[in-house]
């Protein structure tokens, strides 16, 4: 494997940051990842755009996006994959030890791994812990991802392949990776980004191709829910057969198989949209 180093591309084996490096001591970073095919990347445009959007949340200069356009393009080169996940870190870089940070600027690192292709329906449990909708890294995809280890897995340890969170006000937010939507009443509902999910570049292209709703939904309208379904880069469009001990319909119901064919076909159409 060959990776992206701070200007430059190297194997793996010396792919190296430091170990002072402020993503690794405190989690002072942010991530994209971009699925590949056949060697092109998906909606990176968006992505992109997103990832400058989590550097000012999180207070980190601007991202030269020349620059990761190029780190993307090399890596993706050096790395044929028909299918891959393609993964672009941004961190504080190197710094002192403690919260603040150094002087040195910030580390990026682009990364490229073959990815599979998901099954079309899986099963999701529920988790006790929330998401904290008015905290500081609401909406920000940011390194600090060890609250999504802990869930992903429990639900692994349940026979599931994602966790579901409520916020701090009891409503469903999103997955440990992924958004979630719901069927109601033929009707198509996802939460707002206010709940405090992340805006899930899939998330946007569902909603804006399928005609979902933003709506406040309370966690347990899973219960009754007539079909479910998460989105995410390498999931695209999930069908959910089973939330805790809930089993929905077999197979992907109508509202949910319709996503499921028109985000395949519109994505297949435009690889940026």
């Amino acid at each position: 494997m060959w990776m992206w180093v701070n200007g430059e591309l190297r194997d793996a084996a010396d792919a190296r940051v430091s170990v002072l490096d402020h993503g690794l001591t405190v989690g002072d970073g942010i991530f994209e990842t971009v699925r590949t095919t056949g060697g092109r990347p998906f909606a990176l445009t968006r992505h992109l755009d997103r990832l400058t959007r989590s550097a000012r949340g999180l207070g980190l200069p601007d991202p030269d996006l020349d620059e990761v356009r190029r780190a993307c393009a090399a890596v993706i080169e050096a790395n044929p994959a028909e299918l891959g996940r393609l993964r672009i870190t941004y961190t504080g870089g190197l710094s002192p030890l403690g919260s603040d940070r150094g002087n040195d600027g910030p580390s990026l690192v682009v990364a490229l791994g073959e990815a599979t292709r998901r099954p079309d329906t899986t099963a999701v449990i529920t988790v006790p812990w929330t998401r904290n909708e008015r905290g500081a890294l609401a909406g920000l995809k940011t390194t600090s991802y060890a609250e999504n280890v802990v869930a992903l897995a429990r639900a692994h340890a349940q026979g599931a392949s994602e966790a579901l969170f409520a916020n701090t006000v009891g409503q469903l937010c999103e997955g440990t990776g992924s958004n979630v939507f719901v069927v109601l009443d033929g009707q198509l509902h996802t939460p707002p980004v206010a709940s405090g999910c992340l805006a899930g570049i899939t998330r946007a292209l569902a909603v804006e191709w399928c005609g979902a709703l933003e709506t406040e939904l309370h966690l347990d309208v899973l219960e009754h829910a007539e079909e479910i379904f998460l989105t995410s880069t390498l999931r695209d469009v999930q069908a959910v057969h089973r939330v805790d001990g809930r089993e929905l319909p077999g197979g992907p119901g109508p509202v949910t198989a319709k996503a499921m064919r028109v985000f395949e076909e519109r994505a297949g159409n435009d690889l940026d949209p």
